[in-house]
This record gives C-alpha cells, structure tokens and sequence, in this order.
C-alpha cells in the first residue's frame, strides 16, 4: 500500500476547466488537484476526455473556460515551454528521442537544455563532463545505465518509454504528466516501469493517465474518474474500488480484476 497522501496545498489544482469542440463537450467543470509527492491517476474509457485534458494541462491546447494553478500561480494561459520552465512538464513535450544518438547523448542534450549550458555543437557539449555525469545519473535512476552506449533507436519498446520518463526526470519537474507510459508494454516491461514511477514520488508529483488497471491501483495515492468529459469520482483506491457509479460507468470488470476479486 501506498503512504498516506500529504495534506498540503495543492501542486496542480484544476478548477471548471472545459473544452468543446462544436457540438462535443470533451471535458465538462473538470476539478481536481495533486498534491506535493502524490500519485494521481485519472482513468476512464475512451473517448472520456483523458488526452483533451493533458493537453490543457501542459498547454498545448487552450481552455474554453476554468483555470489552472501550478505552484499557487495561474498557469492557464502559459504556453507550454513557459509552463516546462516552472517545472510542469509532460513526458514527450521536452525533445524527441533522437534515435540515432546514444542513450546517453538524448539524456545529456535534456540536462543541456534545462541547464542553459553550452548549447553550441555536438563535440563541445561531449566535453562537458558534469553534464554528462548527471545524465548518467539519471540513466541509473529509470533503470538504462547499462544501455548509455546503445543508440536510442535500438532500445525495445519498453525502454524507449524508460528513457522517455528520463528525459523528463533530467528537467528536474515539480509535476510529471504521464499519458500512458505502460501502453504498448508487455508484462515484463510494465513490471520494471512500476517500480520505476512509484520512485519519483518522493521528488516529484505525478498525473498518471493509465489504462493499465494493475499499474494504477498498485502506484495510485488518489484516483479521479472521468466519463463522457466529467469527473465522477475521485478518492483512494479503496474508495473508487467501492464505488457504484465507477463500476456501472467503467469496466467494473477490470476494477474488480484489479482489486484482487474484492467486492
């Protein structure tokens, strides 16, 4: 089980925030918040409105209506590098991978970037050994320190979403959004990325859209439900294990299968 949530104000708070396109409400008055160190998991079916709102929340797509607040500050009209800058970061929005360079050149280049340090050309930059010995650090820490050498394009797939999350974590983030890192991942690989997320807690808080029913009662704090662009619950995962209109609304199911067969 999961350490209890810490009572403090809000990293993310999200307040009303809706999103129509023509005639579809994609996301509906949704409200919630995450709080410093927390796992936060928004889950639902397709078509619920999950994507719509992380990109809202990362800024790549403007709200009709609501606020966003990060760190106490109203964000809602960032563009999304500036929001990268004051640590709300997703996943994929700092770089692409550059597959044809190394494990260890993709993380340098996002350390690189965060720093503001030499950003000239390639050699130079491979000189600068405090760089990369924070890289390095970063790689040991999502589990790829013995694949630095290994070009990004020859990671299997479940280490690509390994160093996607580096990539990330080398930001040095108040708030990770992750959209699905587990999708695509056989067994083994979401085996090793569970623990992986679970370990960023302590440093950073995290949104986590999953599908993967397993990975969100197992690394969860609080889970938010959303359903036809509606939030229609959130609390523990006991409290959404239990819930009625969670069951009737969402792969009751697969919640149940999730819960160990629990009623």
């Amino acid at each position: 089980m999961n350490s209890a949530t810490r009572m403090t104000e809000p990293v993310l708070e999200v307040r009303a925030l809706c999103k129509r396109f023509g005639g579809l409400v994609a996301t509906d008055q949704v409200s919630l918040d995450v709080r410093p160190g927390e796992v936060h998991a928004l889950i639902g079916p397709n078509g619920a409105g999950k994507t719509t709102l992380v990109h809202q929340l990362s800024g790549t797509l403007p709200p009709d209506s609501g606020s966003i607040l990060f760190r106490g500050d109203d964000v809602t009209h960032l563009a999304a590098n500036a929001r990268v800058l004051r640590g709300l970061v997703r996943s994929y929005q700092i770089t692409s991978i550059f597959r044809q360079h190394s494990v260890l050149d993709n993380v340098a280049l996002a350390v690189q970037a965060r720093s503001g340090s030499s950003f000239r050309f390639w050699r130079p930059v491979r000189d600068e050994s405090a760089l990369f010995d924070e890289a390095r650090a970063v790689l040991a820490r999502v589990g790829l320190a013995d694949r630095a050498d290994v070009l990004a394009a020859n990671l299997a797939h479940g280490e690509q979403r390994q160093l996607e999350v580096g990539l990330a974590v080398a930001t040095r983030p108040a708030m990770l959004l992750l959209d699905e890192p587990m999708a695509g991942m056989g067994p083994e690989e979401s085996e090793r990325l569970i623990p992986l997320i679970d370990g960023l807690r302590k440093d950073v808080s995290i949104l986590l859209i999953e599908h993967d029913m397993d990975a969100v009662f197992r690394l969860a704090d609080r889970i938010s439900v959303l359903v036809s662009g509606r939030v229609i619950a959130t609390g523990t995962p006991d409290d959404i294990r239990a819930n009625a209109d969670v069951k009737r609304a969402y792969l009751g199911d697969e919640l149940e299968a999730a819960s160990g067969g629990e009623a």
